[in-house]
């Protein structure tokens, strides 16, 4: 049995102490023969770890719960399986076929448009095919909190936008909000990304991209708590000034915040390592940075 830490650990923005590394070690040894699953779900349940929804944190418990393998603190049992990943060999969204006519009135003729949620929706697979077929990222499949939208007009399809969970840190984001680490950690999950926005390149209808921002702007608060329980008071992107001038989401009234680092979330170098990006924010909920800023003690 591994020995108590001489100093604490820190997972996720929580505090691994060593009487929790105690805890742990005596649930494995009270539980033998258990999988790492079952012990992750077994000190999700002891520690009330939920995410926002009910569910348990299964996902980010068994990650520390390998950290703390790795760092010799506690000694899992063997792994029992590999369970198939079916993203890694995902299918990559098939071509959709559809009338790609030119659409070129007015906006005001195109009204009324339909925003459309169709995650886990029979329309999900257009969605996908769509952002494949036409976004310069191509599709990705988001992981953790999302939605993904479909705008219609006139029975055709117009846009699509998905939204994600934000990023942990991002510096110029942090500082405009105002809010402490401990903060951040706690209610980073009231702020949305929207990781892609694609406007059909057979559409061309000035002020139609600001239209659907402003319109997203207004119900995206609502949709995420409907799906996952919880408000969004603050939207933000990334926008690539080597590509786009970001237009459309100025016109919108979304800010500047600042720029990224250039050097990604898993960077072990400190140096840039892809292009820096613009970072625009939109406050969904006008008390959005006392609301943020709050303890979630």
């Amino acid at each position: 049995m591994a020995g108590i830490a001489a100093a604490n650990h820190r997972y996720r923005g929580r505090e691994i102490t060593a009487a929790d590394i105690l805890y742990i070690e005596e649930l494995i040894a009270a539980n033998p023969g258990a999988s790492r699953r079952t012990l992750s779900k077994k000190l999700c349940e002891a520690w009330e770890w939920r995410q926002p929804n009910g569910a348990l944190r299964d996902m980010v418990c068994r990650g520390m719960l390998l950290m703390l393998d790795r760092a010799g603190e506690i000694v899992l049992p063997p792994v029992s399986y590999v369970r198939h990943n079916p993203l890694a060999q995902r299918a990559r969204p098939a071509p959709m076929l559809l009338d790609t006519t030119p659409i070129t009135q007015r906006l005001r003729a195109l009204q009324p448009l339909e925003f459309q949620q169709v995650r886990r929706t029979s329309d999900e697979p257009l969605f996908n095919g769509l952002m494949e077929e036409h976004h310069y990222l191509g599709y990705e499949q988001p992981v953790g909190e999302h939605l993904k939208y479909l705008v219609w007009a006139q029975g055709r399809p117009v846009a699509c936008l998905a939204w994600s969970s934000a990023p942990r840190h991002i510096g110029s984001r942090d500082r405009y909000i105002g809010w402490s680490g401990e903060a951040r950690r706690g209610n980073i999950r009231f702020l949305a990304y929207n990781t892609r926005f694609l406007i059909l390149p057979w559409v061309r209808v000035e002020h139609l991209a600001s239209h659907i921002l402003s319109r997203m702007a207004a119900r995206i608060s609502a949709d995420w708590e409907a799906v996952y329980g919880h408000a969004i008071y603050f939207l933000e992107t990334f926008v690539d000034p080597e590509r786009f001038r970001g237009t459309c989401y100025r016109a919108a009234n979304w800010q500047l915040l600042g720029l990224t680092t250039g050097r990604g979330k898993d960077d072990q170098t400190g140096r840039p390592n892809r292009s820096i990006k613009e970072v625009l924010g939109y406050a969904v909920h006008r008390r959005f940075r006392q609301l943020l800023s709050e303890s979630t003690k």
